[in-house]
């Protein structure tokens, strides 16, 4: 016998947002496998509490290291470099004789953590990817406004950016969405004045989910969660 390593997308947040195919992997697994900070539950676990079978064996993959040590720092590299291989191996072991699920908030092919495991299992053992709703999808529909209108050109870009390539970007792109934010909203404040472009920003937490909030990001001055998203919308042709 030879199992699999299946990357299933949880879509936004929303469980009732998931694929049928997604649901029916999931509900039916035997080894579960899933990203989360150290001391957390973790946000893919969560969104399918009460949909693991009783009998599950559940696989917790800690980051050694998240924001304590910036990205740019060479030790940052070799720490995650080493996780993911770790990882890597003890699920390529698992799929050799069981399928084997691991979890992905949105779709795991947009920034997800697990193309990092995707890499590393290539020629190893079989995987399969089941895609998902993205998470910035789920943000701006609750915003209750189009993204994009006829010939508008959407950019996503990282919050972690250099303030002066946020602000230039944001000049040349008509829809805007911003990821990974955190501490770094003050710079994303500043770029997108610069750009012209604050007053119409929108801030959207836990979309999809319980707690969601949609406010002007004009107006919010405190520290938001990494994970928020930051939305432009477009203005383009239409009929």
């Amino acid at each position: 016998m030879s199992g699999k390593v299946i990357c299933v997308g949880l879509g936004p947040g929303d469980p009732d947002l998931m694929s049928v195919k997604a649901d029916r992997l999931i509900r039916g697994a035997g080894h579960v496998a899933f990203f989360r900070k150290a001391g957390r539950k973790g946000q893919a676990r969560q969104i399918v509490e009460g949909m693991l079978h009783p009998k599950a064996t559940e696989y917790a993959m800690e980051y050694p290291v998240t924001t304590e040590i910036h990205f740019s720092d060479p030790e940052y590299n070799r720490i995650l470099s080493e996780f993911y291989a770790d990882w890597a191996d003890r699920l390529a072991a698992l799929a050799k004789t069981d399928d084997v699920i691991v979890l992905c908030e949105g779709d795991p092919f947009f920034y997800g953590s697990f193309m990092h495991l995707h890499s590393r299992l290539q020629g190893r053992t079989e995987v399969e990817i089941v895609p998902g709703i993205t998470g910035m999808s789920g943000c701006w529909t609750a915003t209750d406004q189009p993204i994009t209108w006829g010939d508008d050109v959407l950019t996503v870009l990282m919050a972690t950016l250099p303030e002066e390539e946020l602000t230039e970007r944001a000049k040349g792109s008509d829809a805007l969405v911003f990821m990974k934010i955190g501490r770094n909203l003050p710079k994303l404040r500043r770029a997108l004045k610069a750009a012209g472009r604050l007053d119409a920003a929108w801030l959207v937490e836990r979309g999809t989910m319980p707690g969601q909030t949609v406010q002007k990001l004009s107006e919010i001055d405190d520290i938001v969660p990494y994970f928020a998203i930051a939305i432009v919308h477009g203005h383009g042709r239409r009929p």
